[in-house]
């Protein structure tokens, strides 16, 4: 097992949880304040997303990227930041013709989903490595995209966290460091139980950690009731933790958690199974974040 242990919180997510929960992040404002009590709580990353003020849908739009980044950098927290890229790689065939779009797609080119990114340079940005169904739609990463992603994370100075969210996808993923896209040591998140990605297993968990390339920093997640089995099978096997609204709303069955509750009970879980929580400097030295080399 790891020393030390990286707790990261997905503070929203994109998926349709408003209403579905008491008090999920919405507004820059609650999105941030989330990040910081995370951070208070014991993480030392937030994953953000951000979602429309008015309706609560996901967006991409950067200005409300930068109104969570502000107000979290004018804080005294230390948490480092984690943006998502994810938004504008969905794909929803039209029901006449499949080679059109229909009216659930979203994707955009690279340098549009990436926009935040470059104008932001955070420390880390998610990498989504790889093409899936994803519920009933498609999520469309294909490789060209992904390289220029790669490369306009590069130039902006941001560490990619490769989520992988089934074995082939470390494959390509491993190929984006061997061709020398993605700096060593690569990160990866491995993301378990998103239908219809990897089960949210031990074994497969095991599996998918046996495929990563020599050196490789690594955490893991598992989806509703399964995030607190998955993050302590993530410390077992050497791995760090990722936990947060994003992924599930309970923090015991039939308790509605806030971000910082569930960081707090993955806090105990690590401390329980041997190693001790990084802070936000210790997990910038274990990632090898800008200005830590």
């Amino acid at each position: 097992m790891q020393e030390k242990v990286i707790i990261t919180c997905a503070v929203t997510g994109s998926g349709a949880t408003v209403g579905k929960h008491p008090a999920i992040p919405v507004t820059p404002a609650e999105i941030a304040r989330a990040a910081i009590e995370a951070g208070e709580a014991g993480a030392a990353i937030a994953h953000i997303h951000v979602r429309d003020p008015k309706t609560g849908a996901a967006s991409r739009d950067p200005a409300l990227f930068r109104d969570v980044v502000e107000r979290v950098r004018a804080s005294r927290s230390d948490i480092i930041l984690n943006l998502s890229c994810g938004a504008g790689g969905r794909y929803d065939p039209h029901p006449d013709d499949p080679r059109r779009h229909g009216p659930g797609t979203t994707i955009v080119q690279p340098a549009e989903r990436m926009r935040h990114v470059t104008e932001l340079k955070p420390e880390i940005c998610s990498l989504d490595v790889g093409t899936m169904n994803m519920g009933e739609f498609a999520f469309v990463n294909i490789p060209r995209h992904l390289r220029e992603m790669a490369t306009l994370m590069r130039a902006a100075g941001a560490k990619p966290e490769l989520e992988v969210f089934d074995a082939g996808h470390i494959r390509f993923a491993s190929q984006l460091v061997a061709d020398g896209l993605v700096d060593a040591p690569p990160l990866f998140q491995i993301v378990l139980g998103v239908a219809w990605g990897a089960p949210q297993t031990p074994e497969t968990m095991a599996f998918m950690k046996s495929l990563l390339p020599q050196r490789a920093i690594w955490a893991a997640f598992g989806i509703s009731r399964m995030e607190f089995p998955m993050a302590a099978q993530a410390v077992l096997l050497g791995g760090h933790v990722r936990v947060g609204l994003e992924d599930n709303l309970y923090v015991d069955k039939g308790v509605f958690g806030s971000n910082a509750q569930l960081v707090e009970k993955a806090v105990r879980i690590v401390r329980l199974l041997g190693p001790e929580v990084a802070t936000p400097a210790e997990a910038r030295r274990i990632l090898g974040l800008r200005g830590t080399q």
